[in-house]
């Protein structure tokens, strides 16, 4: 069951890209990012009443909590600003594979701040994971968007990076909080952050353009909500392996890559396929070495 509800993650966050790519198309990025945030808070709004109902002022005893959610908030956001201005200029081809490689990074960041011990599977995957980001930026290249030209491809790495961070600091917010607590306190946090920045920017002159109403962007938040609600479902069944959900959670990739393939009619699809193949070997790999741990 847990492998079933894992699949059915990736399938949504799959569809999650797509429809990012669809809402952002020719259109305003920050207030599409604000209504994506508004309807991610509604739709996660009974967890906070229930909460409340019960007397939990929130996650955790004091203002303690509260700060630690909003941080993560703050880096969420962040990666998010980066990854919908990325996904709005980059092909999905090329955003899929760099957002996918999200574990590889995580893996190193908990060698570098945990200090945790690899063993070879698991170096083999980063080398392969590094040498799949470095062979799409030689693809992209020949179509506009190589790294020492293209500020969405760096975006696009960024957006993967602060990610990254995001999934270290879930690691230590989960052993303190509930899962479905800190999704939608964070979600509420982020409604409030995204709100002061477009209120900011409009005050200013930096609105981001014309805005464009499209249903794909309830979509964004249905697809992302039914995601998590599947994935932290899955972790809490028997038998759940995280290195293995978190694998088949990658696998979305599949989903944006097919829609830029058949749909969209990207370009160079067949060294990009290579490099979607050498990226899957390299989850591959980690997932192999943890399970050997």
């Amino acid at each position: 069951m847990w492998i079933i509800l894992a699949v059915c993650s990736a399938a949504g966050l799959g569809f999650y890209d797509v429809m990012k790519k669809l809402s952002v198309r020719d259109n305003n990025v920050p207030v599409v990012l604000l209504l994506n945030t508004l309807f991610g808070t509604l739709l996660l709004s009974p967890v906070l009443v229930a909460g409340l109902a019960a007397g939990s002022p929130g996650p955790g005893e004091g203002a303690s909590g509260h700060v630690l959610i909003a941080i993560k908030a703050a880096i969420v956001l962040g990666s998010w600003v980066l990854g919908y201005f990325a996904i709005k200029h980059l092909p999905l081809t090329i955003q899929g594979p760099v957002n996918a490689s999200r574990p590889v990074m995580v893996l190193v960041g908990a060698v570098l701040i945990f200090g945790e011990r690899l063993n070879l599977l698991q170096w083999c995957g980063i080398l392969l994971g590094f040498t799949s980001l470095f062979l799409i930026s030689r693809i992209g290249a020949k179509e506009g968007f190589s790294l020492r030209a293209s500020r969405w491809l760096w975006l696009s790495i960024g957006a993967t990076c602060l990610g990254a961070v995001s999934a270290l600091y879930d690691k230590f917010l989960l052993s303190r909080f509930e899962p479905l607590q800190v999704q939608a306190w964070y979600s509420l946090y982020q409604l409030i952050l995204m709100g002061a920045a477009v209120a900011v920017l409009r005050r200013t002159g930096h609105g981001g353009g014309r805005f464009t109403w499209r249903w794909t962007i309830i979509g964004i938040s249905v697809f992302l909500t039914a995601a998590d609600l599947c994935y932290f479902y899955a972790l809490s069944l028997p038998g759940a392996m995280i290195s293995v959900v978190s694998m088949l959670r990658r696998g979305s990739v599949i989903v944006p890559f097919v829609y830029g393939v058949i749909v969209l009619r990207e370009r160079n699809i067949r060294a990009k396929l290579l490099d979607l193949a050498l990226l899957m070997l390299s989850l591959a790999l980690l997932v192999a070495g943890s399970r050997s741990c």
